[in-house]
């Protein structure tokens, strides 16, 4: 049945059949035990979705189901991504046929140490949502993966780098965890990544967008005096001279080139570069933006929305990004640290470290 929502806004789960489905049971009470006091539980559940028991549906008290958080509730266009993290996706008690079952229908899980299993993206310029399946992750090569994964943090008009930045650290918090435990190994378990599609800093109003797009003109951009809001203090107003974009820009842009500044104060003292993407037909158009004192009284500042859907996650005040843990069928007890998991963690922030400096 997949995931099912629960009118108190929690997700529900169905318990898999044995043993599958009570290991993954234990694993939830374990953690989650209120008279637990295992330190290295107890941060384990910082990245996992809360735990809210077993559930049964009146009609049917034989249908178990657990009951978990909506990671994805406070998101208004949540985009989300589904990631099998190791170089095994079977556990050490499988049969020689589950073996090679597992190992078919990925054999480079053992060199990359993650799949993609799924992702749903959502698109500020059609106001859609772009969807790919398990085939798509499982297409992905050593030489593709990389952009595979961009992919998922492309919003249709640039590449949310803010989201890529924030969902590393989250990453690096995790791969703490497990380089300071040894006592559980997690199998064929994901990361859950969901970041906000219609963040206020990156994205336009979609009724501006609309209207935009009936006017025929850019996307982003509007005719006459009308007004996109950028964070609530930025405003772009296209000027019919010259076709040119006139900036007006309030606290909120002196306190990111403030920052920007003060960061990069060895090298062009007065100026930062800041190379902008952005995607406009053929996904070719390319330019730099320079943002100088002088832009800051008051002059033209080409394309400024793509400088901040290129604010990395130190600059932006607050990312809307989560990334947790879960699917814990085939976790074991351990006594040595989980290397395939270790390693699967380390080569994605590998390969989302790459997509951001490229």
């Amino acid at each position: 049945l997949g995931i099912l929502q629960h009118p108190d806004g929690t997700v529900l789960k169905q318990l898999q059949p044995p043993p599958r489905g009570p290991r993954e049971q234990e694993f939830y009470n374990k953690v989650y035990d209120s008279d637990c006091c295992d330190s290295i539980l107890l941060e384990l559940r910082e990245y996992l979705p809360k735990y809210f028991g077993v559930w049964s549906p009146p009609t049917a008290p034989n249908e178990m189901y657990l009951k978990l958080e909506d990671v994805t509730r406070k998101f208004n266009k949540p985009c989300i991504m589904d990631v099998k993290i190791g170089q095994k996706s079977y556990d050490p008690y499988a049969s020689a046929e589950k073996i090679q079952q597992q190992v078919s229908k990925y054999p480079l899980m053992e060199e990359i140490g993650f799949l993609v299993l799924g992702m749903r993206v959502y698109h500020v310029s059609s106001d859609s949502y772009e969807t790919q399946n398990q085939h798509y992750g499982r297409g992905l090569t050593k030489e593709t993966v990389k952009d595979g994964i961009a992919k998922f943090f492309h919003n249709g008009y640039c590449l949310r780098k803010d989201a890529i930045a924030a969902s590393i650290q989250k990453i690096e918090k995790i791969l703490a965890w497990f380089e300071g435990q040894k006592q559980l190994n997690f199998y064929a378990s994901s990361l859950l990544f969901v970041y906000e599609g219609s963040c206020q800093a990156t994205t336009v109003r979609l009724s501006d967008v609309t209207l935009a797009e009936k006017r025929g003109v850019p996307k982003g951009l509007l005719s006459g005096g009308d007004i996109l809001e950028y964070n609530n203090n930025i405003h772009l107003i296209n000027s019919t001279e010259n076709g040119k974009i006139e900036a007006s820009v309030s606290k909120g842009l002196s306190k990111f080139y403030a920052l920007h500044k003060k960061a990069y104060s060895k090298r062009h003292h007065s100026q930062l570069s800041l190379k902008v993407e952005n995607l406009e037909q053929d996904n070719v158009w390319k330019s730099s933006t320079c943002i100088t004192q002088e832009h800051l009284n008051g002059n033209v500042i080409p394309q400024l929305e793509k400088v901040f859907c290129h604010m990395p996650a130190e600059i932006k005040e607050s990312v809307n990004v989560e990334v947790r843990m879960i699917d814990f069928a085939h976790v074991f007890p351990s006594n040595a640290k989980d290397e395939g998991y270790i390693y699967g963690l380390k080569n994605l922030i590998t390969v989302l470290q790459n997509i951001l400096d490229n």
